[in-house]
C-alpha cells in the first residue's frame, strides 16, 4: 500500500514529463514561417493558430516601401521553410534576399494566388500622376512606394475580403504542403477564418451604406479594392510628401481640386503630420480623416486584419457622416 502511494507521484511526474516532451516536440516540429507585412502576417497567423507563430519582417510602424532588411530578418529568412510575400510591387526590398534563398524555402508570392481580383493603377484626371515633374516629389514618391515600375496592378490586394479569402486559400494550401502533419488544424482554421471574413464583409457593407455616395479624396490612392467592394466614392488623389509642406502654388492647386471635386473629406495616412494636413485643407470646406491601409498603427497578430478593415470603415463613416 505504501509502495503504491510512493509510485503514484512518480507516475504523475513521468506523465507530466512525457506531456512536456510531447508539447516541446510539437512546437519544435512547427515549420519556420516568415511573412513580409502586417496584413498578410495576420492572415497567416490565424491559419497557424495552434501550430506556431509566423515571424514578421516589416513590424511596428515601418513601411514596406522604405524598409531596410535587418540582420535578424536575414537570419529568419535563412531558417525559413515557407516565406509569404505579396510580390515585388509591394516589397521590392525583398527581391534580392528571396532570390538568394535558392531552394532553402518555399517562397509564396501571393499576388499570383488563384482567385485574386487585380485592379490596374489609375492615373490621370482626378488621380494625380505619382511623378508630377517636381524632382523632390518624384524622389519622395519613389521612396514611399508610389512608383509603379514593378507592375501595372495595385498591390493592396487585401483591402477586399473576397481577395483575403483567396489569399487564405493559397496560404493554407502552402502550409499543408510544407507541414502535412498539421493539415487538419490548418484546414479547420481556414474554415473558421473564412466564416469570420464573410461576417466582416457584411458588417462593413452595413457600416458604410449611409455614406457610400459621399465623395472623398485620398493622399495615397491605395483603396481601390476597398472602394470597388463597398461602392464608396474615392473621387481623386493628391500627391503630397509627408516630410515637406507644399508651396503656395501647390496649396492653391489642391484647394481648387478639392472644391472642383466637391470632396466631403480628405484622408491622409498616419505618417502625415496634422500640421501638413491642416495647411493642405485650410480654406476648404472639406474635413480631414486618417486611413491606415498597411496597418502601421496596429499591433501584429491574427486580429489585426479585422481591426484594419473595421478601422478604415469607421474612419470613413465618422468623417463623411459629419458632413450631414
Amino acid at each position: 500500500m505504501n509502495a503504491a502511494k510512493t509510485l503514484l507521484p512518480v507516475a504523475a511526474s513521468l506523465l507530466l514529463s512525457g506531456l512536456l516532451v510531447s508539447t516541446t516536440a510539437t512546437a519544435a516540429d512547427a515549420p519556420k514561417v516568415v511573412v513580409s507585412i502586417k496584413p498578410i502576417h495576420s492572415l497567416v497567423a490565424a491559419i497557424m493558430q495552434g501550430v506556431g507563430t509566423p515571424d514578421l519582417i516589416v513590424d511596428g510602424a515601418a513601411s514596406p516601401h522604405t524598409y531596410a532588411l535587418k540582420p535578424s530578418n536575414a537570419r529568419s529568412l535563412q531558417e525559413a521553410k515557407v516565406v509569404f510575400w505579396v510580390g515585388p510591387g509591394m516589397e521590392a526590398f525583398l527581391q534580392k534576399p528571396l532570390a538568394a534563398l535558392g531552394s532553402n524555402a518555399t517562397i509564396v508570392e501571393l499576388d499570383d494566388a488563384p482567385g485574386i481580383t487585380k485592379l490596374k493603377f489609375r492615373e490621370g484626371g482626378a488621380f494625380e500622376p505619382h511623378d508630377d515633374g517636381d524632382e523632390h516629389e518624384a524622389s519622395d514618391d519613389h521612396a514611399h512606394g508610389h512608383n509603379h515600375d514593378h507592375g501595372e496592378f495595385d498591390t493592396h490586394l487585401w483591402l477586399d475580403p473576397h481577395n483575403a479569402k483567396a489569399l487564405v486559400s493559397e496560404i493554407t494550401t502552402s502550409l499543408v504542403a510544407a507541414d502535412p502533419a498539421n493539415a487538419l488544424t490548418y484546414q479547420a482554421n481556414q474554415k473558421a477564418l473564412n466564416d469570420k471574413l464573410d461576417a466582416l464583409d457584411t458588417e462593413i457593407a452595413s457600416t458604410l451604406a449611409p455614406v457610400k455616395d459621399k465623395p472623398f479624396i485620398v493622399f495615397h490612392d491605395a483603396y481601390q479594392y476597398f472602394e470597388h467592394r463597398y461602392g464608396v466614392r474615392v473621387s481623386g488623389s493628391i500627391t503630397v510628401s509627408p516630410e515637406t509642406i507644399p508651396g503656395a502654388q501647390r496649396v492653391a492647386e489642391i484647394h481648387s481640386k478639392v472644391a472642383d471635386l466637391g470632396a466631403t473629406c480628405v484622408f491622409a495616412e498616419p505618417q502625415f503630420e496634422p500640421k501638413l494636413v491642416n495647411v493642405v485643407l485650410e480654406g476648404t470646406s472639406a474635413k480631414s480623416g486618417t486611413l491606415d491601409p498597411e496597418a502601421a498603427t496596429l499591433p501584429q497578430g491574427p486580429d489585426l486584419y479585422f481591426d484594419l478593415m473595421r478601422g478604415i470603415a469607421s474612419s470613413l463613416k465618422a468623417c463623411l457622416s459629419a458632413q450631414g
